[in-house]
């Protein structure tokens, strides 16, 4: 399978482009969805806020009052950090126990609003983000969702900027337009990067690069960068150093603690999308996104 993060500024129309993925078959988990689920009335995670914060963060029905709990979770550090430790864990185990449930030839698109200011981009095979003006997302949270001005202004700054979003992205869907060319966009995306991506990985091959997507890459810089820190996920402590060698041609090199490490590393780089070529030699699956990855010995 390849993992697909996706997400994008509130209000950027994020929601349009994981139901267009679904209608082509993606598998999606949705990370509010699970934040919700955990918390659900009889649940071991409510229980858990209860006894942290009282049990008048519940409503009448027994559920959470959630305004009540961010107004008892967020008035310091130290109270975010107890939420963050009853949720966070719950969270993930969830998220892990979807993906275990995936197919093995699933395209995971994993919803997750704050992916950027999570750090967590480097964790996936490819990074979608949405993106729409600050003052559009303004515009329909306040008059779409009812959400109010200086409420919605806080919640815009309050998460990563253009720029961060555009450092970690590897595709960048604009939705200036209207919803059902956002859609579009969302699909030709689907048909010719992410299903050759996920056969391409499954079958351990490199793609052929297609020049309209090698022309869409989101950074100016190019995407080497990008994948310096995907290698170092993917990598983890086998690797002493992961570095660009050749940037205009998106060259890398992982330099590999020992023999076994260097060994361990074919599979790992297969599965995170870089098909061996050779000895010490990957190349990209993502038809968007070709590069070499060279592992030398430390």
């Amino acid at each position: 399978m390849i993992r697909l993060g996706l997400t994008g500024g509130i209000g950027a129309g994020k929601s349009t482009v994981a139901k267009t993925f679904v209608d082509r078959g993606a598998y999606i988990i949705d990370a509010d969805k699970i934040a919700r689920e955990v918390v659900e009335p009889g649940s071991a995670g409510l229980a858990a806020l209860v006894e942290a914060f009282g049990s008048d963060i519940l409503a009448a029905d027994g559920s959470l009052d959630r305004p009540a709990l961010a107004a008892k979770a967020f008035v310091d550090e130290e109270s975010r950090k107890t939420l963050n430790g009853i949720t966070h864990p719950l969270i993930g185990a969830r998220t892990q126990d979807l993906l275990a449930a995936a197919p093995d030839d699933a395209v995971v698109v994993q919803d997750i609003p704050l992916l950027v200011e999570n750090h967590t981009a480097p964790f996936f095979h490819l990074v979608v983000i949405v993106f729409a003006d600050a003052d559009v997302r303004l515009h329909r949270l306040t008059t779409m969702r009812g959400v109010d001005e200086a409420d919605a202004r806080a919640r815009i700054a309050a998460q990563a900027t253009d720029e961060q979003r555009r450092a970690v992205a590897d595709v960048w869907l604009d939705n200036s337009g209207s919803a059902d060319d956002l859609a579009a966009a969302a699909a030709r995306v689907w048909d010719d990067r992410l299903v050759p991506f996920e056969a391409n990985v499954r079958a351990r091959r490199v793609a052929d690069p297609v020049p309209e997507l090698v022309a869409a890459e989101p950074n100016p810089n190019g995407p080497a960068t990008r994948l310096v820190n995907r290698l170092w996920a993917i990598a983890g402590e086998r690797a002493a150093a992961v570095e660009i060698t050749d940037p205009a041609n998106v060259e890398l090199r992982i330099a590999a603690r020992d023999e076994g490490a260097s060994a361990e590393l074919v599979d790992l780089l297969a599965d995170g999308g870089f098909a061996p070529v050779g000895p010490g030699v990957h190349g990209s699956c993502d038809p968007g996104r070709p590069a070499t990855v060279r592992i030398e010995i430390a």
